[in-house]
This record gives C-alpha cells, structure tokens and sequence, in this order.
C-alpha cells in the first residue's frame, strides 16, 4: 500500500480509525507544517529468547565431559 501523508492534529483527533487501518495495512508519514516527523505502520512481530532450561531432556553431558584429551596429555605432564 502507498504511504499516505497526515497531518499530526488529525492523527491525534482520529487515531482510534487510523490504527484500525494500519491493522489492515496502510502506512500513515505524520507530518507537522508539512514536514515528515513519523511513521505509523504495523508491528513487526518481536522474536522472544528461549526460556531458561526448554531444552532441558534433550541435551546430555557425558561422563567423561572434563577428562583429558588424549592430544594433550604431553602437556599436561
């Protein structure tokens, strides 16, 4: 859809029509005395971080996890 320009004191008298239409949407550039200063468009959906612990049961640590490797054992002695 195009942007379509508005000036910002009918933005603020009919914003409960605009976000209506931008739900659907429309582009709204507010401008104050003919100048651009905002945009109103839809969210973008937010990506979460995981939960502490969603993959607890499916990661395992084996036992000998913290032993030596056998590359390094010139090293370690």
């Amino acid at each position: 859809m195009k942007t379509l320009p508005i000036g910002a004191f009918e933005a603020k008298t009919h914003l409960s029509a605009l976000l209506e239409k931008v739900q659907q949407g429309q582009v709204y550039c507010i401008t104050k005395r003919g100048r651009p200063v905002a945009e109103l468009r839809p969210a973008q959906s937010v990506q979460r971080r995981p939960l502490f612990g969603c993959d607890r049961g499916r990661v395992t640590v084996r036992k000998d996890f913290d032993a030596p490797l056998d590359d390094f054992r010139e090293y370690t002695t």
